[in-house]
């Protein structure tokens, strides 16, 4: 029998736990975002959550026990205290960003530590993801060490990267020998703004090549912190040849999918579960961390439904 959809009141909360960033989100009953939080964090941190979901709840006028539901993602789901589930970053951020951006066939999340390519097909089910969590890579780190090199603001890297030729070559894409690649352009006297464009270049390069795991589509949205970045935008663009779509608020797509779910569980009744394991094996899995071509740690590549509006296609 299918689940019926009951007519739910009141606020949810999902929170995204990562690697460098604690996000929070309350919706309403219509799913609509009410309030929403990030905090730079320097690792995993119960502080940094804790602080997100207060502001969260301050900025929405709720009070904690006064949710409807609550759901957790990210590196430190299982830090969230009063989550009634947990589910993968996969389940989570593909969730939210389709409730960003309608239509969207690819996703590409780009972390503090880790990047994804979710593919979604036409009746709106994931169809695949490839993930990259072994190495700095292309990732929110690898961006941090470009701009310790060249001297920069994070928040001013985008903008330099722009205004330089990107035609260096840059041989190695591991963060620690990368550091010292670019201070030896720097040493050879390369000017700062083509250093970190050509950077970019083969940051999006390397990308491409996690794309082709799961197949390209379009529209392609871009989400995570780096999605704040115009030339990671702009060079991941042309090396899809296609445009790259970047959600008002990129950051917060897993904790946007997370309090989605928290919502759409309560209007199918399901009753709470106390444990990640319990939450996911309420669903059909069409993959995991053993599948062949997928790389995540410990359960983040697993896949489960994503609600009654995107189910994991089984």
């Amino acid at each position: 029998m299918a689940p019926v959809s009951r007519p739910v009141r009141g606020h949810f909360l999902g929170v995204d736990l990562g690697s460098t960033t604690a996000k929070a989100v309350v919706v309403d009953e219509d799913g609509v975002i009410v309030a929403s939080s990030t905090i730079a964090m320097g690792a995993v941190s119960r502080a940094g959550m804790r602080a997100a979901v207060d502001a969260a709840l301050a900025s929405a006028g709720v009070a904690a026990d006064e949710l409807g539901g609550t759901v957790s993602t990210g590196y430190g789901r299982r830090l969230v205290p009063g989550a009634q589930k947990s589910f993968t970053e996969i389940t989570c951020h593909a969730r939210g960003t389709a409730a960003m951006v309608p239509g969207v066939r690819l996703v590409v999340d780009v972390g503090g530590q880790d990047s994804k390519a979710i593919t979604v097909d036409d009746d709106g089910l994931v169809v695949d993801f490839a993930m990259n969590d072994r190495c700095a890579s292309g990732t929110g780190r690898f961006y941090e060490v470009l701009a310790r090199a060249v001297e920069v603001p994070i928040e001013e890297l985008g903008t330099l990267a722009l205004s330089g030729s990107d035609d260096l070559e840059v041989s190695s894409m591991c963060a620690t020998f990368a550091e010292t690649e670019i201070v030896s352009m720097l040493a050879m006297d390369h000017h700062v703004a083509d250093i970190a464009s050509s950077v970019h270049r083969a940051i999006a390069a390397r990308t491409l090549a996690l794309v082709a795991q799961v197949g390209r589509r379009s529209p392609v949205v871009l989400t995570g912190g780096v999605a704040q970045n115009p030339a990671a935008v702009h060079f991941l663009s042309r090396a899809l040849r296609t445009e790259v779509l970047v959600p008002p608020r990129p950051q917060i797509t897993g904790a946007y999918g997370a309090a989605l779910l928290a919502l759409e569980a309560t209007r199918r009744g399901r009753p709470p579960v106390d444990d990640v394991a319990g939450a996911d094996d309420l669903f059909p899995r069409t993959g995991g961390h053993d599948a062949p071509g997928h790389s995540c740690a410990g359960c983040d590549g697993t896949l489960v439904e994503l609600g009654s509006t995107i189910p994991v296609r089984g």
